[in-house]
């Protein structure tokens, strides 16, 4: 008996074995890594934004968060893209959004849309996300920058960076939409490029001097007489900005 019951233990070890000739089919890996989180010391992940508002804002970018748009906007600095831009939308407590080269929230890069990127990082102060039109998958070159916590956009935005330095003139972008004065981006560099110090935007020409100048609080001077009456000029219109790329309150 105790022959046949080894003899039976023997023949179930050898069923067990995979057949000669066949290998088995290796397991599925299940990733749970993130990308490595950049330092923020890494140049080629600092974006610097020099302002038309007097210094430079220094944004850490996050491709382990958002590969693509971080790519995107690698591309767009290093083609001068953003220098002189807009920022065309700033709502205070909330955010400032630019890059626009129409500089109204309907334009974008000659570029293909990105899909969307949602990932855990919220839209803390100073997040720097990318602005989209209702389609998710339509981010292309607008940005918007937090000032200050919106939680309710966390995973309908893209979030791919933070501001690390400069801040303060995050917070002095002249708001309206549109603002009067909007501040610009006067360049826009990846660190690891070696780019200049700040520069500061050069003063505003001086007014020629046949022009007539008209001190604060004094009426206009009126037009040499000519014997014929001047046409006033229209004053120009000024259209209603539509939101096409504009983040959503």
């Amino acid at each position: 008996m105790r022959f046949f019951a080894r003899l039976f233990a023997f023949v179930a070890c050898l069923a067990a074995l995979p057949a000669v000739g066949q290998k088995a089919a290796p397991a599925t890996p299940v990733t749970t890594e993130r990308a490595p989180v950049p330092q923020t010391t890494d140049k080629e992940n600092l974006w610097l934004l020099d302002l038309s508002d007097g210094g430079r804002v220094t944004i850490w970018l996050r491709p382990d968060l958002a590969p693509k748009m971080v790519e995107r906007i690698k591309i767009l600095t290093r083609q001068h893209f953003y220098d002189g831009l807009l920022f065309h939308r700033v709502i205070d407590g909330f955010m400032a959004q630019g890059g626009d080269p129409k500089g109204d929230g309907t334009g974008g890069s000659s570029l293909p849309n990105l899909a969307a990127e949602f990932n855990y990082y919220p839209h803390v102060r100073g997040a720097v996300s990318a602005a989209r039109a209702d389609d998710e998958n339509s981010a292309n070159s607008q940005f918007f920058i937090v000032l200050q916590p919106r939680l309710a956009l966390d995973k309908k935005y893209t979030v791919f960076g933070r501001v690390l330095d400069g801040m303060p003139y995050v917070d002095a972008i002249e708001r309206g939409e549109p603002p009067a004065n909007p501040t610009r981006i006067l360049r826009a560099y990846i660190a690891a490029d070696n780019p200049p110090a700040y520069v500061a935007a050069p003063p505003p020409p001086p007014p020629s001097l046949g022009a007539p100048v008209t001190l604060p609080g004094a009426a206009p001077l009126p037009p040499p007489a000519t014997g014929k009456t001047a046409a006033r000029p229209k004053p120009a219109a000024v259209a209603a900005p539509k939101k096409a790329a504009s983040t959503k309150q």
